[in-house]
């Protein structure tokens, strides 16, 4: 028999002993098209929906070698949201139990992804009714804080939950193997002790320690560079919002470690599949700056200066409340340094802060072109922005749902589950899109009202009705196909492509605001997530790359 992935017996680890049974069976491994850590890597979990004796036959351009045996399959039939069944319950899922996972993981997270986007829109509000000058110089600072701050925090939060996932099923493995096979000494020789004893996780540790020194590094870059940081994307010395944004910038900069720690925390809660914790303290963190914003802009007079501390104390407040609960489950420190993975995060996270680099550059180049137009339309741009973003990033809830439900299921060769979800979150993406675009074109002109009575502003403001409602079908299945790629560990083609489509969209923002002023940065912008919804459908329409299986049938033979 040839060597395989698979080194252990299938686990689940919240069975019974008394509900588990054991066959053996040959089962033919595809082999994947695309090769990657999540994917390739030997995992405990592994569902088998054929009867015994009878190996699972896939017609596909790829090769089925390696006959791979399972010593021992174990299943847990009263489990509802187990993806594991018993060898006579047929298919592992029905199209209701995907769409109901999906849900289940998808509400959490969207309570989450939108307090970001809501508690920035509150700040723009605050901000905008000081002036037109302030609002046009929240907005730059903001745009240049996000640029260095989530440079590496977006590929942090995807390895990380990943990581971490992974090591909760190998602990999970040597705790079923010390209590079901009489092992009673693993790893460095010490007994695994349950109970309430806090367990050692190096992704833990290794995740925060990064986001600790990238964020140090990030509030020094913003604090000494903030002049020049202005500078690279148009805003001189001779600009009427250059001292004010210097001020705000220099104040968010504190604030750095807490937003790349948070980030990178929301990752680590995901791996132990809970996103209920991330939401509470995140929203106790915002819930405070309800408070500080007036406390500190209006009756202490900070002004735009109030609103930036407001938000950096409430950035720190989240945070920490995160630390506290994580510390309560886990070590946050491993006991030996060599035991971090600093390597793996560095290799893994390479093509996706390529990728964040790429998105970043071009909404970077948007906001200088529109700075470029005056402090009217900087203004007028900074609230389309808000509003375009923060109702757009409500569908990466589900793509994010889906990222984690493919991953697993691919990794256990499931691809007619991998298409339900496929085919689910796309129309859904497609839907909210929909939705999306009808309500923002019916209600924007009035909603614009809420940041700022600057009459001038409003007027151009109302001007952008289109880009912001249009587009949101673009938007939203740009995100989706983002969690697809990932799903998939198609991590390569998900920065080569939008490098591409970068590259393609920074040309036309460079020569179109020439011709048509600040409607030609929103078709840039509106153009950039067009072509990142046609990569993804390319990819997904291809025949050779990962997604060869949504064209080939399977069958259980």
């Amino acid at each position: 028999m040839k060597a395989t992935h698979f080194q252990s017996a299938a686990l689940y680890h919240g069975l019974s002993t008394s509900t588990t049974r054991r066959t053996s069976m040959p089962i033919r491994r595809p082999a994947l098209s695309c090769a990657s850590r999540i994917s390739a890597t030997p995992s405990p979990f592994i569902t088998l929906c054929a009867k015994p004796a009878s190996p699972i036959q896939f017609t596909s351009p790829h090769d089925h070698d390696d006959d791979v045996p399972v010593p021992a399959l174990l299943t847990n039939p009263n489990s509802d949201n187990s993806s594991l069944r018993s060898p006579e319950s047929g298919n592992t899922h029905s199209h209701s139990d995907v769409r109901r996972e999906i849900l289940l993981l998808t509400l959490p997270a969207l309570a989450g992804q939108a307090i970001d986007p809501m508690a920035q829109l509150m700040e723009t509000a605050y901000v905008g009714r000081l002036g037109t000058v302030e609002l046009a110089s929240a907005g730059v600072s903001m745009t240049i804080f996000n640029i260095i701050s989530k440079l590496f925090n977006i590929p942090l939060l995807s390895v990380a939950t990943s990581f971490v996932a992974e090591d909760i099923a190998k602990t999970a493995a040597e705790e079923y193997l010390s209590e079901h096979s009489g092992i009673q000494n693993i790893g460095n020789g010490k007994s695994f002790e349950r109970g309430n004893r806090k367990k050692q996780f190096s992704s833990v540790s290794t995740a925060l320690l990064l986001a600790l020194g990238i964020g140090i590094f990030e509030a020094l870059a913003l604090f000494l560079g903030s002049g020049i940081l202005l500078n690279l994307i148009g805003v001189s010395t001779e600009n009427p919002i250059h001292n004010l944004a210097i001020q705000f910038l220099s104040l968010r900069s504190v604030g750095a470690p807490a937003v790349v720690l948070s980030l990178a925390l929301q990752g680590i809660f995901r791996g132990f599949k809970d996103t209920k914790t991330p939401v509470l303290c995140l929203g106790i963190g915002n819930l405070s700056a309800v408070f500080l914003f007036p406390l500190l802009m209006y009756f202490f007079q900070l002004g735009i200066a109030g609103a930036a501390i407001s938000t950096v104390l409430s950035q720190y407040i989240g945070t920490l409340l995160m630390i506290w609960f994580l510390n309560k489950r886990v070590e946050l420190l491993p006991p030996r340094m060599e035991n971090l993975q600093f390597g793996n995060y560095f290799k893994s996270g390479g093509f996706l802060i390529g990728r964040t680099l790429a998105v970043l550059t071009t909404m970077t180049l948007g906001t200088s072109m529109a700075a470029r137009q005056g402090p009217v339309a900087m203004a007028a741009h900074q609230i389309c922005m808000q509003v375009w973003l923060a109702v757009s990033l409500l569908t990466d809830s589900l793509a994010a749902s889906a990222q984690a439900l493919i991953a697993s299921s691919l990794s256990r060769n499931e691809y007619k589950i991998v298409k339900q979800i496929t085919n689910f979150v796309l129309m859904i993406g497609m839907l909210t899109g929909i939705c999306l675009m009808v309500i923002l074109g019916a209600s924007f002109r009035s909603l614009a009202t809420i940041f700022t009575q600057d009459s001038e502003v409003l007027q151009v403001v109302r001007t952008g009705v289109l880009f912001v409602s249009a587009s949101q079908p673009f938007n939203a299945l740009a995100y989706i196909f983002d969690g697809l790629h990932y799903g998939v560990s198609d991590f390569p083609y998900a920065g080569f492509s939008m490098m591409v489509v970068a590259a393609i969209s920074s040309t036309f923002l460079v020569f179109a605001p020439s011709h048509f002023g600040l409607h030609g940065v929103w078709m840039g912008l509106a153009l950039f997530m067009a072509l990142r919804m046609v990569a993804g459908f390319v990819r997904v329409l291809s025949k050779n790359g990962p997604w060869w299986f949504l064209h080939r049938d399977f069958q259980i033979a």
